[in-house]
């Protein structure tokens, strides 16, 4: 293996992978696990005539990092490799990429689809692949498409067809699900082990050498004491209490501590139970209290500054869309107290203290030579844009030579980043160009980043396989790991858990790894048995739920205003995806704003964005499908749903009770151009 340039513990860890056998790789970020895994694709295409090999990435992103910077460096000379994502034309085509490739990267969504879509050119099998290599598989649990993917996989073997691929699993952290106890996080291991059909692997003997490969950072805490003072967060609960009296809640629902994200979940209930009860003051209160919630948590994670900007831009668009006495209330109680906000925001003297502690953090690195690099993780897009703004225009951050740029998730909308933006982004950290990333969780786990010699986590609260997989970001020597947060803070509390939860996931891998084969076998039988017949019984509720009422039979509202705009029966579905009205005269009752971000898809292209004609609540976005059809699509959270049993809400179309029936494009253009087919 010495040609192929891995190390004695990746040597140790695929073993068992070329005799043939399902395997989950455990290995701590940067151990090189896609390296070990490129190795096992090369020799098992080698050994095997006629062997297909799909690489499932649960990321757009990494599909075309794992193709150009592992996988065709090693195969792509002597076997046929594609690279396929929702980005790409051959998506509409698998059935045939699969048929004409050796090696297939995917997104594990393109597979799902491909699995279960019967047209010929698109339809694949399991069968047709001989091993199926799984990156980040912790993954593999509950809803998510791996185990949808892995769920078909486990019930062709229990009824026991052969024709399967060999699975290899990869992870730097299966975590503890949660679990507290040795004995729930061995069943959570065990519960992964099932869900991949697998035995998991990691290093015994070469342990050494793989300390000495991946150092572990210096870790510490950088904290900071409590505000002593905050007149302007103190303003903002002012305002908020006032919206309470004016709600006159009663005993039956106590308030919990406002800014805080049990508070938060406490007005989302709030708001879910104006919209149901048909209490559009309820509900309209409970909205703009998330926002001053929002306001406080920013507060607390940022500047002043930021928290009032927040606002500012919410209540900008309210006063064109005002409608009753709760609409002019809540516009009036920002209005009477924005100056006095934006007084507030600006006095330096009762600043976040979390700002000047973390730059302190910042400079101590970067003034140490050019060559540092660093991450700054923190929870939410907003907050790293505002912690970008922070950083661009302090002058002693510029005068250390920090050259930083955001980092979020790829997507669809104005606050999303495209997939070539993020590209760029990287390349350029990569490079030199830039040397701070400011990211939110997407660079955490699987993107090809440089070594760093510090990453920061700021006002996070996150699981053990985050906090191991940032960690594992601070490769370079003498790194460093540092939480900034508040003295006494959750987020303390919870790094001091995850650091235990890590230690827990250890011990019940080595226990998982100590049990007799026959035992371990026959726990994960049970559990593959338990988990299919588990899954069939949610399809036949699902089936139930989804005709429990006729689609005539349902009227649906503006979740904000409450307007009656559709029947049930109005809405059709496009490719199992894009729910659309197909009734003409729901025109009416939305207007239209500016353009979707949205690329050009085959058969569609995105329109402008629609919203409520009454109150301006935004619904969705046109779509023109087949260059003929304008359509607009909906989405189900922003109505409500009158059905024979009151009125419902849902998040998902998913979720709704009723059966959405698919759209027919001949139907629609005969009644649409009825004189084209006379």
């Amino acid at each position: 293996m010495a040609d192929f340039g891995l190390y004695e513990y990746q040597e140790e860890v695929v073993q068992r992978a070329l005799r043939g056998e399902n395997i989950i790789i455990w290995l701590p970020t940067g151990g090189g696990k896609t390296r070990a895994a490129v190795y096992v694709a090369k020799k098992h295409l080698e050994n095997n005539p006629g062997a297909k090999v799909a690489v499932l990435v649960n990321k757009v992103h990494l599909v075309d990092q794992l193709y150009n910077k592992e996988f065709k460096p090693y195969l792509g000379r002597d076997y046929s490799l594609v690279s396929i994502s929702g980005d790409c034309d051959q998506k509409d085509f698998f059935g045939c990429e699969v048929k004409n490739s050796d090696l297939v990267i995917c997104t594990a969504q393109i597979l799902e689809n491909a699995l279960t879509n019967q047209e010929e050119g698109k339809h694949v099998k399991l069968s047709q692949f001989t091993l199926l290599i799984i990156d980040e598989c912790h993954h593999t649990h509950k809803e998510g498409v791996y185990n949808k993917i892995m769920g078909r996989y486990v019930a062709q073997k229990l009824k026991g067809e052969r024709r399967l691929p060999q699975i290899l699993g990869l992870t730097a952290s299966p975590g503890t699900g949660r679990a507290k106890s040795i004995e729930g996080a061995v069943e959570h291991v065990l519960q992964i082990c099932a869900n991949l059909d697998s035995v998991i692997v990691s290093s015994k003997v070469y342990a050494p050498e793989l300390k000495k490969k991946v150092p572990r950072p210096r870790k510490r805490f950088d904290i900071v004491d409590r505000r002593p003072q905050d007149p302007f967060g103190d303003h903002l609960k002012f305002m908020m209490q006032f919206i309470h009296d004016f709600m006159a809640l009663g005993p039956d629902f106590p308030v919990r501590e406002f800014g805080t994200q049990e508070y938060e979940a406490d007005v989302v209930i709030l708001e879910k139970k104006g919209v149901t009860d048909r209490n559009r003051l309820l509900a309209q209160c409970a909205l703009h209290l998330r926002q001053y919630n929002d306001a406080l948590l920013i507060n607390d994670t940022v500047r002043m500054v930021d928290a009032f900007r927040v606002l500012e831009s919410y209540y900008s668009t309210k006063s064109s869309t005002a409608m009753d006495g709760t609409d002019f209330f809540l516009l009036g109680l920002y209005q009477e107290n924005k100056v006095e906000l934006r007084k507030l925001s600006g006095d330096a003297r009762f600043e976040n203290p979390k700002m000047g502690k973390l730059q302190n953090t910042l400079l101590e690195q970067f003034d140490q030579g050019e060559h540092s690099r660093g991450i700054l993780f923190s929870k939410t897009r907003k907050s790293t844009h505002c912690l970008y703004d922070w950083v661009s225009n302090n002058p002693a951050l510029q005068r250390a030579g920090i050259r930083a740029a955001i980092l979020t998730g790829a997507g669809n909308g104005i606050n999303y980043m495209t997939q070539n933006e993020q590209k760029d982004t990287i390349r350029n950290f990569r490079l030199g160009s830039l040397n701070l990333l400011i990211s939110t969780s997407v660079a955490e786990e699987g993107l090809d980043i440089p070594e760093c010699n510090l990453v920061v986590r700021y006002g996070l609260l996150t699981n053990e396989i985050a906090q191991q997989q940032a960690s594992g970001r601070a490769r370079a020597i003498d790194s460093v790991y540092s939480v900034v947060a508040q003295a006494g803070g959750r987020e303390v509390r919870r790094e001091l858990l995850n650091e235990c939860l890590e230690d827990l996931t250890g011990r019940a891998i080595g226990e998982v790894q100590r049990m007799e084969p026959r035992e371990f076998q026959m726990k994960i039988t049970d559990l593959q048995t338990e988990a299919l017949l588990t899954r069939q019984l949610a399809e036949q509720l699902k089936i139930k739920k989804k005709s429990r009422f006729s689609a005539a039979t349902i009227q649906l509202s503006c979740r904000d205003c409450f307007v009656l705009v559709a029947f049930g029966n109005d809405i059709k579905v496009i490719e199992n995806a894009h729910h659309v009205n197909i009734n003409p005269d729901f025109e009416r009752y939305y207007k239209t704003g500016g353009q979707a971000p949205l690329k050009t898809f085959e058969d569609w292209e995105p329109g402008r964005v629609i919203s409520c004609a009454a109150c301006g609540r935004q619904w969705g976005m046109e779509m023109v499908y087949k260059k003929i059809a304008l359509l607009p699509i909906l989405a189900i959270e922003n109505f409500a749903m009158e059905t024979p049993e009151g009125r419902k809400i849902a998040k998902k179309w998913k979720n709704v009770e009723f059966t959405v029936e698919e759209f027919k494009f001949s139907t629609y253009c005969h009644n649409k151009f009825p004189d084209m087919f006379d």
